[in-house]
């Protein structure tokens, strides 16, 4: 990434308890961190180093119209295929603006909630957390005058009838990550004692 990282604080992570906190039994299973911005700017890249943590949500505060309003720009970004295995546990990660759901624009805080559901791991997180700004676009400064009066602008594509990409990207994943959610959580189907495939097995009757 050509730009420098921007100025941001990164506060402590908030634990949220999994299991029975009297017993003592207890872990966390979601950490929230938030970073704080210096201003308002419009995110390219988020960069960082996973540490055990199995998905990612990240979720925006943004000014619009004078107040500000949270929105959620990734949902459960798998970092590690399977949670129970190290595969993934330690690798580099980057998000761009097109992989999000939303535009991160005129964002001041960046919250970053972090799942483990295995109990293998007692601790997770992500580290070294850079967050990249998109590069300033002034097209009139950067072109001669006389070339832009020269240059014809291109007309939009008639896309009339077909669906908004935006929508069909952001389905697609909101369908993906429920998907990954439903699988994660299927128990499989009791089978009665006697009862084999919807029929009964003579070897296992008892005769009285």
């Amino acid at each position: 990434m050509s730009a420098e990282a921007l100025s941001c604080t990164v506060k402590s992570p908030v634990a949220l308890q999994i299991g029975d906190a009297v017993s003592g039994s207890s872990r966390p299973g979601v950490y929230i961190t938030d970073i704080t911005l210096a201003e308002p700017v419009n995110i390219q890249e988020i960069s960082f180093k996973n540490y055990y943590t199995a998905y990612l949500t990240v979720r925006l505060q943004r000014r619009e119209d004078g107040s500000a309003k949270w929105v959620t720009c990734l949902r459960n970004y798998c970092l590690m295929a399977n949670p129970h295995a190290e595969a993934g546990s330690h690798d580099y990660f980057s998000v761009y603006r097109q992989q999000m759901l939303t535009e991160p624009d005129d964002v001041t805080t960046v919250r970053l909630i972090l799942r483990q559901p295995s109990s293998e791991w007692h601790n997770f997180s992500i580290e070294e957390i850079n967050i990249y700004p998109c590069a300033k676009e002034d097209t009139e400064r950067d072109v001669p005058a006389w070339l832009s009066t020269l240059t014809p602008v291109e007309e939009p594509l008639d896309l009339n009838g077909l669906p908004d990409p935006e929508t069909v990207s952001s389905s697609i994943q909101q369908m993906w990550a429920l998907t990954e959610i439903m699988q994660a959580s299927q128990t499989a189907a009791s089978i009665g004692r006697f009862d084999v495939e919807g029929s009964y097995d003579v070897k296992l009757l008892s005769y009285t």
